[in-house]
């Protein structure tokens, strides 16, 4: 990705976040040369990864495949200094913009629409091999407990929440002609780089094209205190 689009995407993200009443914390606007300037109070953010998350998921084709996320809260699982054993995401999700199939060996999490269009999520039961599964699949939506065919479409209108266990492929993307959707995700710690499993080869971190400085650096480009 070119970071001119990193920029606008991160502008326009942050602005839908406002209409739609979500406040971000302070440290999401630090500027590159503030975050120079920031000594080791502040390493619990560069440590558990907290802030902006632009991925196109290496497609290369941000529009269709791809997700804009900020990270509010996380700990490190084992690790004394960040003992907290939850994590909190707020999500953009664009209309038909897919985040691709996909499961965590250790997160359980809730994905939650917090406004805007409505959110499609695909889901399928893995097999032992970690393929997917042709099984019924048993989901709990905002505590009701729903048991839907493999490959089924559960849609989530603002305000509602589906709880995705672990070992649970699923895929998502928001409902064209509804509208962009504010997603949030309440879970266990959060790991990106070691409890991911893609259904297909996929690229977790966008290589970036230089073409302009950075209006905001993305929780894998803070500098060292």
């Amino acid at each position: 990705m070119k970071r001119s689009e990193l920029n606008l995407r991160l502008k326009s993200a942050a602005e839908f976040m406002r209409s739609m009443q979500f406040q971000l914390p302070p440290f999401a606007f630090f500027s590159p040369a503030e975050w120079e300037e920031k000594g080791e109070s502040f390493n619990s953010i560069r440590d558990t990864a907290l802030g902006w998350d632009v991925t196109d998921f290496g497609s290369g084709d941000f529009e269709k495949v791809g997700l804009l996320l900020f990270t509010l809260r996380n700990g490190i699982a084992g690790d004394a200094r960040y003992p907290k054993p939850y994590a909190e995401k707020i999500m953009v999700v664009e209309e038909e913009q897919v985040t691709p199939m996909h499961f965590h060996w250790k997160k359980q999490e809730d994905i939650i629409n917090r406004g805007g269009g409505n959110l499609l999520v695909k889901l399928y039961n893995s097999t032992a091999a970690e393929t997917l599964a042709d099984t019924p699949v048993t989901v709990m939506v905002d505590g009701e407990m729903r048991t839907v065919p493999a490959g089924s479409i559960v849609t989530l209108v603002p305000g509602e929440s589906i709880t995705l266990t672990r070992g649970l492929y699923h895929t998502f993307w928001a409902e064209k002609g509804k509208g962009k959707v504010l997603a949030g995700e309440v879970s266990m710690t959060n790991d990106d780089h070691g409890d991911n499993r893609f259904l297909e080869p996929t690229g977790r971190f966008p290589a970036i094209e230089e073409d302009e400085k950075p209006l905001y650096l993305l929780a894998t480009e803070y500098p060292k205190a």
